[in-house]
């Protein structure tokens, strides 16, 4: 039986923080200043960013230009530990609200607003993993991206 929970409120702060620091950390990584720095940066966004807003604001609290090329590699360090999810529509990224749990990315993406919920459901991403397989193909993370209006946006 699938699992399905949405993921519509972070986790901020220190917790979310340390959470994402031991999950780096447990799979043999560096949780240097620059990428826990990146991080809290990133978790401090409520929709997802791009490396270049991550930069900006990034920038802004160092006091110095960040470049966007170097936080593209530590956002890609993320995505590979699930630390982040890149939300590949917008070419940006949210924190994973729980960095240590794994699951087929389900996002929900508002076209006006730019709003974007996470939803895992194990069960639909099951079913993705097994058609591709059918055919032949070898499925490494599926990312579905469904979009559409929020539910602030259609009441308008």
């Amino acid at each position: 039986m699938g699992n399905s929970h949405h993921s519509h409120l972070k986790q901020q702060g220190a917790p979310l923080a340390e959470a994402a620091r031991e999950v780096l950390l447990a799979s043999g990584e560096q949780w240097t200043e620059m990428r826990g720095k990146t991080f809290e940066v990133l978790a401090s966004f409520a929709k997802p960013a791009s490396a270049y807003d991550i930069a900006e604001r990034l920038g802004r609290e160092l006091g110095r230009r960040v470049a966007p090329n170097s936080i593209y590699r530590i956002l890609d360090l993320f995505v590979t530990h699930n630390l982040a999810l890149r939300v590949e529509s917008r070419n940006a990224y949210l924190a994973n609200d729980h960095p240590g749990c794994i699951h087929d990315c389900i996002f929900l993406v508002c076209d006006d607003c730019g709003a974007t919920t996470h939803i895992d459901d194990d069960k639909t991403g099951q079913t993705v993993r097994k058609a591709a397989s059918r055919d032949g193909f070898r499925v490494k993370h599926p990312v579905i991206e469904v979009h559409g209006q929020c539910r602030d946006c259609s009441k308008a």
